[in-house]
């Protein structure tokens, strides 16, 4: 049409910095202040650009144009609580209480000012598109309150990408809670399923073709040389590391966002990439020699250690300091390929989804939820997971007699010389046993540790 036109010629100049040469598209109701235009625009450039080629061409424009009108309509949608086709400033009241943002009405009746052409001081499905329609879609706040991802499942494995909270939620101190709720949810879920993550743990470092362990055998002998509270050895460490690592790898993350000059509300998925990784080595490094002494307790005989005390004695009397970050370099490695596959795998469903079933409301619901995040947190595991076993291994080289110490390269080689390349992925089979319990258990405890907090933003 010719308005998608006149919008699209207005980026490319404000691409080109020739904005204020454009003549004002006031026929089309479409009014742009020369001021802030240039920003929009690169926004939407950046929002398009598929190709990543620092150019938006009419394809791209049309469409960005279309993928952010649906995701309007579902904003809109959400916001007309009575299903008229219309919003009045008593909606816009209750949606923003929803969010625990109070306003008044007298506010509210200037946000609908602000969009209302026709004096009637309510907004149609109309003058909602054409007032959002050149803001780009990644600042929409309903997508992040219902897609929270890394926050609700745990699987064991912090690496994944922290969530983004959107400015209500900043302000109104909704997120700690969801950190709150989240690190409750890691607790429960990793202490039911520390008897799988023990058993992986023995695997990848026992295991090989000479000295096959099945997971009946394995379970078999953990129980018969400790008794059944042997199968949660090493669990007591595993959570305590919950909430430093949780709130290092937060507060480095809104940092780096910072420093990369971003004031969105979001980022787009390169920059989360980036930011998260960065946010995800920051908060390991903080907390790594915690990891050591949970490889070490795992893989401890009844009664070697009295408690994670007297681990850490004996680490630091035996190896000295350096022995509490043995695996460091794979484990901080392991971080880019998770982290990335699983964002992309998640980002993609999320947006399939959106696409293809989102008419009335953002919510995917607890299925769609779940299956999303069991898909993206396996496909994640398995592409980092030989480095995982490496780091694991390297930092239980010392407690075994007579193993020899190998670097991380010297160690690839050697497991693929002795064992093949399946030597790399021993102890795969409980690592996925645990995903879809760990997931469905960190989402229900979430949920309810929601309410209890008063989390009203979902």
């Amino acid at each position: 049409s010719t308005t998608v036109q006149q919008l699209f010629l207005f980026s490319k100049a404000a691409q080109h910095g020739l904005a204020p040469f454009v003549a004002c598209s006031r026929g089309q109701g479409l009014c742009f202040d020369v001021d802030s235009c240039v920003y929009v625009f690169q926004k939407i450039v950046k929002a398009g650009d598929k190709d990543l080629d620092g150019q938006l061409d009419f394809e791209e424009f049309v469409h960005y144009l279309r993928d952010h009108e649906k995701k309007l309509r579902l904003v809109f949608k959400s916001l007309d609580k009575k299903n008229d086709g219309r919003i009045d400033s008593q909606e816009i009241m209750q949606s923003l209480r929803d969010l625990g943002v109070h306003i008044s009405e007298e506010q509210a009746e200037k946000i609908l000012k602000s969009m209302d052409k026709n004096g009637t001081m309510t907004i149609d499905w109309n003058e909602w598109r054409d007032y959002h329609l050149l803001h780009p879609a990644d600042n929409i706040p309903e997508i992040i309150l219902y897609w929270k991802h890394s926050t609700i499942f745990d699987v064991g494995e912090s690496l994944m990408v922290p969530d983004e909270f959107t400015a209500e939620e900043k302000k109104t101190g909704m997120w700690w809670r969801h950190l709150v709720a989240g690190g409750g949810a890691g607790v429960v879920s990793r202490t039911c399923t520390a008897p799988l993550d023990r058993l992986k743990v023995l695997m990848q470092v026992h295991a090989s073709r000479s000295n096959t362990m099945g997971i009946a055998g394995g379970f078999a002998q953990m129980i018969r040389e400790g008794g059944l509270r042997s199968l949660w050895r090493g669990n007591g460490i595993n959570v305590l590391k919950i909430a430093p690592e949780s709130a290092i790898k937060f507060m480095a993350y809104e940092q780096i966002k910072r420093l990369i000059g971003s004031n969105q509300e979001t980022l787009g998925i390169l920059e989360r990439l980036v930011a998260g990784s960065l946010a995800g080595a920051i908060a390991q490094s903080s907390i790594y020699p915690m990891e050591v002494l949970k490889t070490r307790l795992a893989l401890g005989r009844t009664g070697q250690y009295s408690g994670i005390m007297d681990c850490a004695k004996h680490i630091f009397k035996k190896e000295g300091l350096t022995a509490f970050y043995k695996g460091y370099i794979p484990n901080v490695l392991g971080i880019i390929p998770y982290a990335g596959i699983d964002l992309a795998v998640y980002e993609t469903l999320k947006n399939w989804w959106l696409q293809r079933f989102a008419t009335d409301s953002a919510d995917p619901g607890v299925f769609v939820l779940l299956a999303c995040g069991t898909m993206s947190s396996t496909c994640g595991q398995l592409a980092s997971y030989p480095l995982a076993l490496v780091r694991t291994r390297m930092q239980a080289q010392a407690s075994q007699e007579g193993s020899p110490q190998m670097t991380m390269t010297g160690l690839f080689r050697h497991i693929v010389r002795t064992e093949g390349a399946i030597g790399l992925y021993r102890g795969l089979a409980p690592n996925f046993m645990k995903v879809i319990p760990a997931v469905s258990i960190s989402y229900v405890v979430y949920e309810n540790l929601k309410i209890t907090l008063g989390v009203q933003s979902r």
